[in-house]
């Protein structure tokens, strides 16, 4: 007899789009908020997954990642978990407009920062995000064994994981990531082992041209 393996899908999402008018690289930095169009990719994001087979919430503690769960939550009528483990990505650099004005990193006082890009030395090691990232994907898979969990995270942290989870190499050039705002990357395991990697843009047709400052 043949038993059939236990299902569990674990679907990570990007916060909506930040009010940001500065172009800041907002980062861990408190008072970043959703904009109006980013609300409105909350609740798209919210009616993708609202289908779903949910019993189990975590957010990032940042506030743009809460006011994306809320929708959902609502629906769901389930409290989310905050998890540190799944907060944006350590950046030294935070608080700049180093990321929509990146002709700044010719200046000499930045360069001690560029020593290594493959760790990358401006910022949080990789391989320290995809260790958090797959503790708190481990942990909402448990929760919701057999069912479905939503993590609502930041871009590279969520890039990183699926890097990791694919076998491909944790550097990389920021404009070639697939994780636009309020985008889905779900992690499908069948009983513990991850079986599939899925991703979907729910909120596709609010995007405009993402800049990469905050994330």
């Amino acid at each position: 007899m043949v038993t059939r393996s236990v299902r569990t899908s674990v679907h990570v999402v990007r916060h909506g789009e930040v009010d940001n008018p500065g172009r800041v690289l907002y980062g861990r930095l408190p008072g970043y908020h959703l904009s109006p169009r980013g609300h409105e990719m909350a609740r798209i994001a919210a009616d993708y997954l609202a289908p779903h087979d949910i019993t189990h919430l975590v957010s990032s503690p940042l506030e743009r990642a809460q006011e994306t769960i809320a929708p959902l939550a609502a629906h769901l009528e389930l409290t989310p978990h905050l998890d540190e483990r799944v907060i944006e990505a350590g950046n030294s650099f935070e608080g700049s407009t180093i990321g929509s004005r990146p002709q700044q990193l010719a200046h000499p006082r930045y360069w001690r920062r560029l020593i290594n890009p493959l760790q990358p030395s401006w910022g949080e090691p990789y391989a320290e995000i995809v260790q958090r990232m797959a503790a708190a994907i481990r942990d909402a898979r448990t929760a919701a064994y057999g069912h479905e969990a939503v993590i609502v995270s930041h871009q590279l942290p969520i890039w990183t994981i699926r890097q990791a989870a694919e076998g491909h190499r944790l550097a990389h050039d920021p404009r070639r990531r697939q994780c636009s705002l309020a985008s889905v990357t779900t992690f499908v395991f069948a009983d513990d082992d991850l079986d599939a990697l899925e991703y979907a843009e729910p909120a596709a047709r609010l995007l405009t041209g993402e800049g990469v400052a905050g994330a």
